[in-house]
């Protein structure tokens, strides 16, 4: 009996043995990214689940809130500067990922697939990379017969009360006019947007809320986001979309891309790159191109609907986003003052 019982533990211990020698994936350690996202999560989580699917990288996203108007990730990301948490921050567009570099959160990273993305779009330091865009275009009720064609008909007296801008003390609008102040100079931003106001420019609470208003022909245009544009024309509702100043010499469509930043000290390295390169690829361009967001690729030769015009047949505004970062926040006072807040 005893005999039987010695030869039975020690097939048992050689099993062991052989067990604790031989990998599998549930001993391996689990790969891990950890991405803050200001990004609309009903656009980005798809893109998210199918990089963890592709790779077998299970990815962790803390999302912006509504509320928070894409400033909260960021803060955060402000506050743990010195124990960072976050691996990989998706900024919906690229002033947040700005001020993160001259803050110090984030650090240099060249993806290989960024290399086909214009450089006005990425900055020069690597510290954040652009990709699938928004433009900042007119969406004009089919009503309208001479259709406005840049962004000084706002303040033209022949369309006085006829027209909409979102409020200028937030989202893309405030960084549109921060761009203006950087390619018109400081007096003559300030004289255009005196001139909105002698033009009786009616200011909404949101993009949606202004395309809405041209939608049911409240208003004869609006300065809003491509996907505002996009969205009323594919529900069908009476409208079309103009790319202003496009004529030779003219100022050009301001352009909004998302933009993606490795995060300093992350603690998973080797997974945010590959996020950051899968964030940047021609095949991700695709799918946000043909979502509801309807963003417009930087790549060239990127598959993408009929509503939307490939980059390269953009003019597109000519921009530093660093200084627009820095003008945006040297520009605050004067736009409360502008909205009547001071």
């Amino acid at each position: 009996m005893f005999a039987i019982f010695t030869r039975t533990f020690c097939v048992l211990l050689l099993v062991a043995a052989i067990a604790s020698c031989t990998s599998s994936p549930r001993d391996e350690k689990e790969r891990v990214v950890v991405v803050y996202v200001s990004e609309d999560q009903v656009f980005s989580e798809p893109v998210l689940r199918d990089f963890e699917r592709e790779t077998g990288i299970k990815v962790k996203a803390v999302y912006d809130t509504e509320e928070a108007k894409s400033t909260g990730v960021m803060n955060r990301l402000i506050a743990e500067k010195g124990n960072p948490q976050a691996d990989v921050y998706w900024a919906n567009e690229p002033i947040r990922a700005e001020i993160l570099k001259h803050k110090g959160v984030s650090a240099p990273y060249r993806s290989p697939n960024g290399q086909g993305i214009p450089a006005v779009f990425k900055d020069r330091d690597g510290y954040w990379t652009g990709f699938s865009a928004r433009v900042r275009v007119f969406i004009v009720n089919k009503a309208v017969k001479d259709t406005p064609s840049s962004i000084h008909d706002l303040a033209d007296p022949a369309w006085k009360g006829r027209a909409v801008i979102a409020n200028p003390l937030f989202g893309t609008t405030t960084a549109h006019i921060a761009a203006l102040f950087t390619v018109l100079g400081d007096q003559k931003a300030r004289e255009f947007m005196a001139a909105l106001k002698r033009n009786g420019v009616v200011v909404s609470t949101s993009n949606g809320e202004s395309a809405d208003f041209v939608a049911s022909g409240q208003y004869a245009f609006s300065l809003v986001d491509s996907d505002d544009a996009i969205n009323r024309i594919r529900q069908g509702r009476p409208v079309e979309m103009v790319y202003p100043d496009q004529q030779p010499g003219g100022l050009g469509c301001f352009v909004v891309p998302n933009a993606v930043v490795f995060i300093k000290g992350a603690p998973h390295p080797d997974e945010a790159g590959k996020l950051i390169d899968y964030l940047l690829s021609k095949e991700t361009e695709r799918k946000l191109a043909f979502a509801d967001c309807a963003q417009i690729p930087l790549h060239s030769g990127v598959e993408m609907p009929p509503e939307l015009k490939p980059i390269d047949k953009i003019q597109v505004m000519a921009v530093d986003y660093g200084r627009v970062a820095r003008k945006m926040m040297e520009i605050q006072p004067f736009l409360k003052k502008w909205a009547g807040l001071e």
